[in-house]
């Protein structure tokens, strides 16, 4: 089970209170050996927040149940979509006492994600207790945000008692003391530290009659059985088991989203409030992996094979969902089994998609699995072995990379890969030292394997080292990472985009190189003509020379020093584009010209024309998709407008949501993804992709020179 949703929703307490719950930990939150499941990396515990997937698993009766807490921040969705992956039902954690931001515009996205794929979801309002928390508004707004056409199909299982005595159940500033189970009737008071039951005191079953009637009503709507309706409006009492079996098919199937309450534990207490309902729903009514569908697979070639099914006994199909390193143990891989048995020292193979673009290239080899261990907190517990459904850690498999599949090296396989976000956010690094740049190549090299989100680019016209990333956050934990991990220390520097040059208008110029300095002398002179082509022409060069001016074998060599010099550019150093350069031309010495020579005044004659030229700068113009709420629609197109960008137009891109198609320079764009978050309360998502170059307004491109003068 995966949970989900808005950092600060308190999805890390809720766990922490279920595995206290289920006698994981003890009060103080620590495991038998000594270690804690609040125990998070050094970066967390700076940032006082969750930025990579955990797994937790704990044990309910005779029932394993792995919880997969992930990062509430949008920077870490990589994080989060690894455990959508791993994970067969999600529960989205908001919180009572924060507005609609909770339930906002990322969760909804999330939501919608999780239902295309049928996954079972349910809802827990956590931080009851904090001042001017409201369980009855938070269950209405997830109901109209998240339920949409179908807000009758979340509904919540109990209600929050408020008051010492438990008398109150909607007065939302007296404490909250147990919850009332609207189809059992039935009271769960927590006001000892633990939960007892009892039946409800007088005057609190009319206080939730109209919500018990709802439920049921929402319940038999998605019930299998159409005779219950009927029965039901006909005045029949439906009992408990059928309702609450009606309820579990339900949920498993997708089709009905409970609400519950959680709290936290109180001091001494060895079950908060509303754990328990929260575990038995999941262990009733959350399906088991054998009711779940495995991802499709296919042969390494691209070859069909038959479905998968969850069968320890069936061929291996593993895949890494997330990939850490440990300074002791090495590259850690946590790993879900969707059919076979993982078991240590055997060989398996590895299979990768690859994502070239983003640093990782396919991988087709076999390699020896080390040692399994169940991760809990900072310890890592052995396991003789991992079937279908169940996730683990494998040490050293130093091939495979996040997304990677495991299977049997004589019958290797390869999952279709889920969806993962773009990074579009650049920030450029050099080393700090030159201690660091010798270790920066495989430290960054390590940090791409790990986050199948981030993407390293080694710029070959700016030579800058840029990494992609998916925001500010995103960012600051990768160069932390490289410090920490890999004792790497860079420095963030602004990042350039790839600037081209041109001439503005024909000119005719000279090279001369003449040089006599004893023996073989140097001598070339070539005379040239430069003239500005349509855009993305390249470099034309033409050959015009009358009467062997220039001997007919030196000819490609004032062409290859015109192209030299072209592509270290003649102004601010970016390369020439779109230019005729005609060799018109020329002196030769039949001892002293050579190759090297007419090279050099190649290059000397491109050098001569630009200083008597107008040059012009392109920029590079992005093809920009913006994915946004139609609320939004019109701040996003002003907001490109003001980018220098040309809004192509707009179309719909499903209920409630806009695609903007613009064509904006990639200057005005490089922390769009930054900026287009903030503007759109989260909910926007864009895409880019490299058009062509323009020419750039001449005062932005006056501006650029000045800079480059003054950093002379």
């Amino acid at each position: 089970m995966v949970l989900v949703g808005h950092s600060g929703a308190g999805k890390t307490t809720l766990v922490e209170a279920l595995a206290l719950a289920t006698g994981a930990v003890n009060r103080a939150g620590r495991v038998e050996d000594g270690g804690s499941i609040s125990d998070h990396d050094e970066i967390e515990q700076r940032q006082q927040r969750s930025v990579q997937l955990s797994l937790v698993p704990v044990l309910w009766g005779d029932i394993k149940i792995n919880l997969l807490d992930t990062p509430g921040y949008a920077d870490f969705v990589g994080e989060l979509r690894a455990g959508l992956r791993a994970a067969d039902a999600a529960l989205f954690v908001v919180s009572a006492a924060q507005d609609a931001a909770g339930v906002g515009g990322a969760t909804r996205l999330v939501w919608d994600e999780c239902a295309a794929v049928g996954m079972p979801r349910a809802v827990v309002v956590t931080h009851l207790e904090a001042a001017r928390s409201d369980f009855d508004e938070m269950t209405a707004l997830c109901a109209r945000v998240l339920g949409g056409d179908s807000p009758d199909a979340l509904l919540p299982l109990y209600l929050p008692l408020h008051g010492t005595h438990g008398t109150q159940v909607t007065d939302g500033h007296a404490p909250v003391t147990g919850l009332i189970g609207l189809l059992s009737q039935r009271v769960f008071d927590y006001s000892s530290g633990e939960r007892t039951e009892r039946a409800p005191q007088d005057g609190e079953l009319p206080l939730i009659e109209e919500a018990r009637n709802r439920l049921i009503e929402g319940i038999i709507a998605e019930s299998e059985d159409e005779t219950l309706m009927d029965r039901y409006l006909g005045g029949e009492e439906l009992d408990l088991k059928t309702l609450t079996e009606d309820l579990e098919r339900a949920v498993a199937r997708g089709r009905f989203h409970p609400v519950l309450a959680a709290a936290p534990a109180a001091e001494g207490a060895r079950q908060g409030l509303g754990t328990l309902e929260l575990l038995e729903l999941v262990t009733g009514g959350f399906p088991t992996p054998l009711e779940r569908e495995a991802p499709p697979v296919s042969t390494p070639q691209g070859g069909s094979c038959p479905p998968l099914t969850c069968d320890p006994e069936g061929p291996l199909a593993a895949e890494v969902v997330k990939t850490s390193s440990d300074p002791y143990v090495g590259r850690i891989s946590l790993v879900r089994v969707f059919s076979g048995t993982l078991r240590p020292d055997e060989t398996v193979h590895v299979s990768g998609h690859g994502m070239e673009d983003r640093g990782h290239a396919d991988h087709d080899v076999d390699e020896r699995v080390g040692a399994l261990s169940s991760p809990f907190g900072k310890q890592q517990r052995g396991v003789a072995s991992v079937v279908a459904g169940d996730l683990a850690c494998v040490a050293k498999l130093t091939r495979a990379e996040t997304g990677d599949t495991l299977s049997a090296k004589d019958r290797p396989l390869l999952m279709e890969p889920w969806v993962m976000p773009d990074p579009l956010l650049p920030v450029a690094i050099q080393a700090h030292s030159k201690a660091d740049e010798d270790k920066l190549s495989q430290g960054l090299a390590r940090l791409v394997a790990e986050d199948p989100t981030m993407r390293l680019e080694q710029n070959p016209d700016t030579r800058q080292v840029v990494l992609w990333c998916l925001g500010e956050a995103h960012a600051d934990v990768a160069l932390e990472r490289l410090r920490s991990r890999y004792g790497v220390q860079v420095d963030a520097v602004p990042h350039r985009v790839s600037l081209r040059e041109t001439f503005g208008e024909k000119i005719t110029a000279r090279g001369r190189h003449v040089k006599q300095s004893g023996g073989h002398g140097q001598f070339a002179i070539c005379e040239i003509q430069v003239e500005p082509m349509p855009t993305g022409s390249g470099i034309e060069f033409v050959d015009k020379v009358i009467g062997g001016a220039v001997p007919r074998q030196f000819i490609p060599s004032v062409e290859k020093g015109v192209r030299a010099q072209a592509a270290r550019g003649v102004a601010l150093g970016h390369p020439v584009v779109d230019i005729r350069v005609t060799l018109v031309d020329g002196k030769a010495h039949s001892v002293d010209s050579s190759d090297a020579a007419f090279q050099t005044a190649g290059a000397l004659a491109m050098r001569e024309a630009a200083a008597g030229a107008r040059i012009d700068l392109l920029e590079p113009v992005a093809e920009v998709g913006v994915m946004v709420s139609d609320d939004f629609v019109g701040p996003v197109m002003s907001d490109l407008s003001g980018r220098r960008g040309r809004v192509l137009g707009t179309e719909p891109a499903g209920p409630g949501r806009t695609l903007v198609r613009a064509e904006v320079p990639e200057i005005e764009i490089g922390r769009y993804a930054v900026d287009l978050r903030s503007l759109s309360h989260g909910t926007g998502r864009f895409s880019r992709a490299y058009a062509r170059h323009e020419p750039m307004p001449p005062p932005l491109a006056t501006k650029l020179r000045e800079a480059a003068d003054s950093a002379k």
